[in-house]
């Protein structure tokens, strides 16, 4: 019985980057022997355990074998005999497929130090094309080590098109595309997944509004600038991707990626302002459209969300800044009307309604009026 580190802790070690997570493969052990040593089985479909004392995982050698479409669709083997090697054979690219023994020595049959070296993401073998998650596990470690010069290989990406062609994207499932998705969002450099997903044809069926050279890169200037500013949570970096969207049409691709509600909702939101935002003249704003704006983006219950509705126009609208620049003064302005005030004056009911909304549109008149002529 062995143990290797494998995966991505190897990898990372021999790229010079803090090793956050260990993973082990143990060869030549039964699920019994495991447990007689004190581990916890945790895996259902095969065996992982957890150290009982650093609580890594530890995982029999398996091999896998297709019986069917997508990325359910396979078996799995798990016994003594499994070697190391067909262990790490069944892994998606080289850099992946690495393992270090207890001694240190490097166990590297498929080159991926060399690839590392490189900088290329290489499939393992041919066994790549039996799982299509492996398209966007590909494009997100694109994501990822862009900015360490690395890129797909040629020969990976011809075998990401014949998988696309092949219609096996077509059988991921939505909630496991979401799952990469928001992994890649938030990775180094998260235009490159995108631009991963293009030159491979997946975009087109994944979110195939985005297709189209001018708006695929209006979304990636958008996403690229969210990207750029600090803590921005994931509902920002949707909504910039869906940002160049009619409203209608962002909200459909939402609700078929089955992104979460606060993703579909800020999406919406940026979408449908867009256009009214373009129709606002900068140098003669009207008190009632701002306002209107106001109330649609529910300013008074979600100031966080109006706050994060700026930013991201702010990024898909870079020519309109001095319109956001008047929002942003009217949101302040018009937030600072207390109801209470004026039930202290007699006002009830809709009548109190009625006189929060003068009072706030006053507000907003006159904090906007230098800028009239």
């Amino acid at each position: 019985m062995q143990a290797y580190l494998v995966g991505g802790a190897v990898r990372d070690e021999l790229l010079g980057l803090e090793v956050k997570d260990r993973d082990w493969v143990v060869v030549g052990a039964t699920p019994r022997e495991m447990l007689a040593k004190g581990f916890k089985q945790v895996g259902a479909d095969f065996p992982v355990f957890l150290h009982p004392r650093t609580r890594e995982e530890f995982a029999l050698a398996r091999t896998e074998r297709k019986q069917g479409r997508g990325y359910h669709g396979f078996t799995v083997y798990s016994a003594p005999d499994v070697t190391l090697e067909q262990d790490l054979k069944r892994r998606d690219l080289t850099i992946n497929a690495m393992a270090k023994a207890e001694n240190g020595d490097l166990v590297d049959p498929f080159q991926g130090r060399r690839d590392i070296e490189d900088r290329k993401l290489r499939h393992v073998s041919e066994a790549f094309a039996e799982d299509p998650l492996r398209i966007l596990r590909t494009a997100r470690f694109a994501a990822r080590f862009h900015p360490l010069g690395f890129s797909v290989c040629d020969q990976t990406m011809a075998l990401m098109k014949r998988m696309v062609d092949s219609g096996e994207v077509d059988h991921l499932v939505p909630e496991r595309v979401w799952q990469e998705f928001q992994r890649a969002l938030h990775e180094q450099a998260p235009e490159a997944f995108f631009e991963v997903l293009r030159d491979c044809g997946a975009l087109e069926v994944l979110i195939p509004e985005l297709a189209s050279e001018k708006v695929f890169q209006l979304a990636m200037a958008a996403l690229g600038c969210v990207h750029r500013r600090l803590h921005a949570e994931t509902e920002e970096r949707f909504a910039a991707l869906l940002s160049p969207l009619d409203a209608p049409v962002a909200r459909d691709r939402a609700i078929a990626l089955k992104a979460p509600n606060d993703c579909q909702n800020l999406a919406r939101l940026v979408t449908a302002f867009t256009p009214q935002i373009r129709d606002i003249d900068a140098q003669r704003p009207e008190a009632e459209t701002l306002l209107d704006l106001l109330d649609q983006a529910d300013v008074w219950r979600r100031p966080e969300r109006f706050s994060q509705l700026i930013k991201v126009l702010e990024c898909a609208l870079p020519d309109d800044s001095l319109t956001l620049d008047l929002l942003r003064t009217a949101s302040e302005a018009a937030t600072g009307v207390e109801p209470r005030t004026l039930l202290a004056h007699g006002y009830k009911g809709k009548e109190l309604g009625s006189a929060i909304q003068t009072e706030r549109l006053k507000r907003i008149g006159d904090a906007v009026a230098p800028t009239n002529h």
